[in-house]
């Protein structure tokens, strides 16, 4: 599923990460906030989030599109975001699959 304010969504800036089996959509609109949070002050940026299942969970990719250059700096805080052990915690608890 992708989540995205612009369709068709466009991953000008993105990075990827593993996650185990969670509630897509719900994890999906949480890693889309972060993302928002970080990268707001990049002129005409847009968040996208997809996440695929795959046999060992889920995959998500993260960014977005950018009217205009993509800093370097700016793949580095996404990898970043998207590695931080706080962030995937409470991405984990948010998105769930209730037993």
């Amino acid at each position: 599923m992708t989540l995205s304010r612009r369709l068709p969504a466009r991953f000008d800036l993105c990075a990827e990460t593993t996650l185990p089996l969670l509630r897509r959509r719900a994890l999906a609109h949480e890693v889309r906030k972060d993302v928002w949070r970080l990268l707001k002050d990049l002129r005409g940026f847009a968040p996208a989030v997809e996440v695929a299942q795959t046999a060992d969970g889920l995959r998500v990719r993260a960014g977005g599109a950018v009217d205009g250059p993509v800093p370097c700096v700016a793949r580095t805080r996404l990898t970043d975001l998207l590695d931080s052990t706080a962030h995937r915690a409470r991405w984990c608890r948010h998105a769930r699959v209730a037993s």
